[in-house]
């Protein structure tokens, strides 16, 4: 299952992260692709705030590689960048987070590490848009659990834009 959304301005984007955080549940895997600046971690910020975590508590885990949140449902936060490769993941902790089933994970730069990305989970493609502030994305759904969420999100996101029209 694929669906495209297009946002207007970085609060759009963070807004249709809030969208999908709203809906996320434990063991849900999203994965982030995209190049430097295509709105990762605003997006991410977004999914975070829907998933009850307070917006300015949410930096990029460049440096950190994993966050661990508290909202609604726990949400975990990693950031591949610096990664060159599995090893580097392991060490992290990351699987265990991943595969414990507790939290809902985010993972920036999924496509660094093809590893870090389980069988079900929903891909979402950042990329920029015609103008400055509009971005594309370009998401996928690779399993059941994955095709389900994003079903809802694509029928909330709807919803949203339905009530602001």
């Amino acid at each position: 299952m694929s669906v495209s959304f297009t946002t207007r301005s970085a609060d759009k984007t963070r807004e249709l992260g809030a969208v999908l955080g709203g809906l996320l549940q434990p063991a849900d895997f999203i994965a982030l692709l995209g190049e430097l600046g295509a709105g990762k971690t605003e997006f991410a910020r977004g999914v975070a705030e829907g998933c009850g975590v307070p917006p300015d508590e949410v930096a990029s885990p460049t440096f950190a590689l994993i966050h661990r949140y508290q909202g609604r449902i726990a949400l975990v936060h990693a950031d591949l960048f610096r990664l060159s490769g599995q090893d580097d993941l392991y060490g992290t902790g990351y699987f265990e987070l991943r595969d414990s089933g507790e939290a809902a994970v985010l993972v920036e730069w999924a496509d660094r590490i093809s590893s870090a990305v389980p069988a079900d989970a929903v891909q979402v493609r950042l990329s920029p848009g015609e103008r400055p502030d509009d971005r594309r994305l370009s998401v996928d759904a690779t399993g059941p659990v994955s095709r389900e969420r994003l079903a809802e999100w694509a029928q909330a996101s709807l919803a949203l834009q339905a009530q602001q029209a």
